[in-house]
């Protein structure tokens, strides 16, 4: 039995009661952060200890969006702009700013592939929204929709093209929350959401979206998207026609309430397809994985679809000319 959940670990190096943990109650998949990796050598050593635990088709995730959202960074691998900055250079030259943004998803994804990774946790979809907290930001491509969802589009094919997963987040709309979600519940006022939810309806295709800790009053007045079942099954799979795998945002984020475990529980009843949980803590990630689920029937279909979208559309890129390219455009 696979959990539907992707969880964190604690350092550098697989514990033994992590891998026994693993071996025992086998994850969806692992997320590695600043806290695990070192430089090459030892990230390859850490990644071949996780295969060797975990189910042949685990996925292996990295929060990868370029700007200040990086896990693998100098000196061993490329620095990539913030989204904003690729938002700006569309802004004066469109296709110069889908080039860079594509030659962008394309570079993420070969540091993210050749480490071992499948999946990378870009792109934002969020609009930026004057006067909201920063916690998006710069990580969003611009106000206007259709350009986040065209910009959005460029660096998820570039991910794809380098044989790594993208992640549309965060559904339906992260841009407008007013607090940071990691340390407590943005509640949104506001009845008009259409802005907030067309690049996640424009990309609706893309085979992974990721939750928003959010409460939307005009959707559900008490609880958050991620918990939602109303916003999941109405908004997320309804209005937006998103068919591929949806999980959550970090269930270890402060906007949520209640045990990791029992929030996984929620969000997956609520129509999640994978629980996300990335502390690392050992005692909270065992009881989540003993709580959560199986992957059901409907979620492995997505999940195969998922991977074979990566298989078909990876090409034979080189690196050095890409990043020599997207140096001249910005």
């Amino acid at each position: 039995m696979t959990a539907s959940a992707i969880v964190g670990i604690a350092g550098p190096a697989l514990l033994a009661e992590e891998a026994a943990l693993f071996r025992a109650f086998p994850p969806s998949g692992v997320i590695l952060f600043a806290r695990n990796i070192q430089d090459p050598a030892q990230l390859a050593h850490l990644i071949a200890a996780l295969r060797q635990v975990l189910p042949e088709h685990a996925d292996l995730m990295v929060d990868q969006e370029g700007g200040r959202v990086a896990r693998l960074r100098p000196p061993h691998w490329t620095a990539h702009p913030p989204a904003a900055a690729l938002g700006r250079l569309f802004d004066t030259d469109p296709a110069a700013g889908l080039r860079g943004a594509w030659l962008t998803g394309a570079l993420i994804g070969l540091d993210c592939r050749n480490a071992g990774f499948t999946i990378a946790a870009a792109p934002v979809l969020d609009i930026s929204i004057p006067g909201a907290h920063d916690v998006i930001g710069d990580r969003a491509f611009a106000q206007n929709p259709v350009s986040v969802a065209r910009l959005g589009a460029a660096v998820a094919n570039g991910l794809l093209a380098a044989g790594i997963l993208p992640i549309g987040k965060h559904a339906p709309g992260h841009g407008r929350a007013r607090v940071d979600s990691h340390l407590s519940l943005p509640r949104v006022d506001d009845g008009d959401l259409s802005a907030d939810i067309r690049p996640f309806a424009l990309r609706a295709g893309l085979p992974w979206m990721m939750t928003a800790h959010i409460v939307y009053r005009t959707l559900d007045p008490d609880l958050p998207a991620t918990l939602s079942a109303t916003v999941i099954q109405t908004i997320i799979r309804g209005r937006i026609g998103f068919k591929g795998v949806l999980v959550t945002d970090d269930l270890a984020m402060k906007a949520l309430s209640g045990t990791p475990a029992d929030l996984a529980v929620q969000a997956l009843a609520a129509g999640c397809d994978i629980a996300l949980y990335c502390s690392g803590d050992f005692a909270l990630t065992e009881a989540l994985l003993r709580a959560c689920p199986a992957v059901t029937p409907v979620t492995s279909q997505r999940l195969r679809v998922g991977r074979q979208a990566a298989a078909n559309r990876r090409l034979n890129l080189d690196p050095a000319s890409l990043k020599a390219e997207r140096d001249r455009l910005l």
